[in-house]
């Protein structure tokens, strides 16, 4: 554990990740901000426990890191009843369970996420947690063949895409991201814009590289994930009622996984806008 002023800084044993801890996020000001955002920077997930955050003040929080693509957005099976419920034919069931896949958010869209602040209000006896994947640690760690192979290469995103391969097909304009804009071409490797480090833009999303067999199109970015999602380059995250984060969705691939739907989850995300002059991507 490394003393970082003014707050305890305790790096995860993976290549990304720290619990960062003796602070209030209510409560930082601009100098103690500005060293939290260095460290955010730096380990690409902070964890802090015990935060407590109600709606107002995650957003709050996540506006500090920059504009938001939207304020906030419920991740539950909890009904407005109060009730956990499950139907396997339900769209956020669909959804949910597509997320279970790795992915970046919003690089379906024309300008992806640059992050987001993630908290956990009510967590299930034993299942749920979210993982993250370590894409610059990938990327560094790429056979010289392989990182030439894939250099000015790059990979259509679409929301659409990821989740027609498992059968789910809502209507366009039914949900985020299902939308009848051209799927956006994402190059593989990205250099960050605040690090200048190289990272992998691949994921659930990725499909269709230009000029390539689409069989080994798929073949190529399936391998890449399978590469890039190993530790120690990965860590899954055991909620805790009052737990934040906030991620780098430039550096990081995240997905939830399964719990028993009959018992309540209730989360809540904030996802931070990307810069347009760097997070936007190009159209064929």
């Amino acid at each position: 554990m490394t003393q970082a002023s003014p707050f305890l800084v305790e790096p995860l044993d993976a290549s990304f990740g720290a619990v960062v801890t003796d602070l209030k996020l209510t409560e930082l000001g601009a100098r103690e901000f500005e060293k939290l955002y260095d460290t955010w920077l730096e380990y690409a997930l902070l964890i802090f426990p015990s935060q407590f955050l109600n709606n107002d003040e995650q957003i709050a929080f996540a506006k500090r890191f920059g504009d938001l693509e939207f304020d906030l957005a419920s991740i539950t099976n909890v009904d407005k009843s109060g009730q956990a419920h499950f139907d396997p034919n339900e769209d956020w069931v669909k959804s949910i369970k597509g997320n279970m896949g790795w992915h970046c958010d919003s690089t379906y869209m024309p300008v992806q996420a640059k992050g987001a602040v993630f908290t956990a209000h009510t967590v299930p006896s034993s299942g749920g947690e979210t993982g993250w994947a370590d894409m610059r640690s990938a990327y560094d760690n790429l056979d010289k063949k392989i990182k030439k192979k894939i250099s000015g290469l790059s990979a259509y995103h679409s929301l659409w895409y990821s989740q027609s391969k498992l059968g789910h097909k809502p209507k366009v304009g039914a949900g985020y991201g299902f939308h009848e804009l051209d799927p956006p071409l994402r190059p593989l490797v990205k250099v960050h814009p605040e690090t200048g480090r190289r990272s992998l833009v691949i994921g659930r999303h990725a499909y269709g590289i230009p000029g390539m067999d689409p069989k080994e199109s798929q073949k190529l970015l399936e391998n890449l994930v399978d590469f890039a999602c190993q530790p120690p380059r990965i860590y899954h995250h055991t909620w805790t009622a009052g737990d934040a984060v906030v991620w780098d969705n430039r550096r990081l691939l995240h997905q939830g996984r399964p719990w028993d739907m009959t018992e309540p989850r209730v989360m809540y995300h904030a996802r931070i806008a990307g810069d347009p002059e760097t997070e936007f991507a190009a159209h064929a």
